[in-house]
């Protein structure tokens, strides 16, 4: 065989061998990584990221409509109305109910959430301590306006979350019934200033068999994206509530806890500390 034969046969075999490698690298080539900017602007979402993360940037909660009849009103914040003034100091956050709210077009607050147990749970932040010598309670009434569970709250030594539980010595909360709550701070001893006060209309409900089961039988996260995903306020947030105080340093949980509370406009109360229940 001449050169002028070899140089080609080596020619040949050397553009099969590339023309292989290349068809060889085109798939981990083409394949996106899981990085890519392109991932991340369709999915919305880090395909590495963890569980928990992940449930966080997609879960939202979605409000219900407003039961028909009398529209329940209420206060989503505490503090003195227009006109009045106020007997408690101002302090850099309002009382608060965490409690989702509807605000209409002629700017009337609705404050109205659901439960699916016969002894829920309520949120609050709180900016007085144990330091301040103000009465606080907590209220519920039928629909009839008749109380039918009164309770005196102890301050905290620290401004925070609290949680206010209604007691198995309480009755039992109707299914279809509204139930009307008051939340107030009375910071005058002598009450003539009007008291600060949040308040709103819980009502509970029942859910299919189908979804019973299914929160009966996952883990605590997938149980409140699932209430979250019904609109059921009031579990939604005393599960995740739970979970914080079980995970506090869990950075995904306290992601999920800005989420859930920015989605009822209530951020700035987000950051606090949420505290031990008192008995």
């Amino acid at each position: 065989m001449n050169s002028n034969s070899q140089s080609i046969k080596l020619f040949l075999v050397l553009a099969f061998s590339c023309t292989s490698l290349l068809a060889s690298l085109t798939p981990v080539l083409a394949k996106p990584t899981l990085g890519s900017s392109r991932s991340a602007a369709e999915g919305g979402l880090r395909l590495r990221s963890d569980p928990k993360t992940t449930l966080a940037q997609a879960t939202t909660f979605n409000q219900p409509p407003i039961p028909a009849g009398s529209p329940p009103g209420g206060r989503v914040r505490g503090g003195a109305k227009r006109g009045e003034v106020a007997a408690c100091p101002p302090t850099k956050l309002d009382l608060t109910a965490l409690v989702s709210f509807t605000e209409e077009d002629n700017s009337v607050i609705n404050v109205w959430g659901q439960t699916t147990v016969e002894r829920p749970s309520w949120f609050f932040y709180v900016p007085y301590t144990k330091d301040s010598p103000y009465a606080v309670e907590f209220v519920l009434q039928d629909q009839d306006s008749n109380e039918i569970y009164q309770k005196a709250i102890a301050l905290s030594d620290k401004p925070g979350i609290i949680r206010v539980s209604l007691p198995t010595t309480a009755p039992a909360l109707a299914v279809n019934k509204q139930y009307r709550w008051f939340f107030t701070i009375n910071c005058d001893k002598e009450k003539n200033s009007p008291p600060t006060f949040v308040e709103g209309v819980i009502q509970r409900i029942e859910l299919n068999p189908a979804t019973v089961k299914e929160l009966q039988t996952t883990e605590p996260l997938k149980r409140y994206a699932i209430y979250a995903q019904k609109g059921i306020w009031y579990e939604a947030l005393t599960t995740l509530a739970e979970l914080r105080q079980k995970n506090p340093q869990d950075a995904a949980l306290k992601a999920e806890w800005r989420n859930l509370l920015g989605s009822i406009r209530l951020d700035d109360v987000a950051g606090e500390p949420i505290l031990p229940e008192t008995p």
